[in-house]
């Protein structure tokens, strides 16, 4: 009897489905990744930015405590090429208790002048009109006006009225004594003297 030999069975493969489901994988799992690269580039770049920007607002704040603009001003702004690029900047002055300093706020923007957007940083700092002599300190005038006798003083929050005129207590080895509240120790009793015959 002639018998045949038995055909080799064939190799199977990948059926589309398969594919299609492995290519989808593989799309996601890429996406993902682009998604977090982009992120940290987006982050990177945006402290660089920040960055960038404080180191300007204390320039300028620098600029303003050196006097190289008009005292007394309230607001200016400007331009400026920082590293490749275009950035402005908003510098308000504000009034203090103080008749001779005022507080001065910088913020920069990325851009130009005409580009909206929020302030990438921000610096705050005091500058006053008072000129000093060299090696010696600041001559401002950092007391408040003085309060005339009889006229009770200012009141401290939760305490009785202080005259600045009035003479400073003693200060107590503990640091009583000078707030009414907190009293410092009590005086060692004398002792009684005792009678001659």
């Amino acid at each position: 009897m002639n018998r045949r030999p038995p055909k080799p069975r064939a190799g199977r493969g990948f059926t589309l489905i398969e594919v299609l489901v492995a290519l989808a994988v593989v799309a996601i799992g890429l996406a993902a990744l682009m998604t977090a690269v982009s992120g940290t580039a987006r982050t990177s770049g945006y402290l660089r930015d920040k960055t960038l920007a404080e180191w300007m607002a204390l320039n300028r704040l620098a600029e303003v405590r050196l006097n190289l603009n008009k005292f007394g001003q309230n607001t200016d702004t400007g331009e400026l090429r920082f590293a490749n690029r275009t950035w402005h900047y908003d510098t308000r002055y504000f009034d203090t208790s103080i008749t001779s300093m005022q507080r001065v706020v910088v913020r920069v923007y990325a851009g130009d002048a005409k580009t909206q957007g929020n302030a990438l940083a921000e610096a705050v700092g005091f500058t006053s009109n008072v000129i000093s002599l060299p090696g010696s300190s600041n001559t401002a005038d950092w007391n408040p006006p003085p309060i005339p006798p009889g006229s009770g003083g200012p009141v401290a929050p939760g305490g009785p009225a202080v005259n600045p005129a009035a003479p400073a207590l003693p200060i107590a080895p503990n640091g009583g004594g000078q707030n009414p509240t907190t009293p410092g120790p009590a005086p060692a009793p004398t002792p009684a003297p005792t009678p001659n015959p």
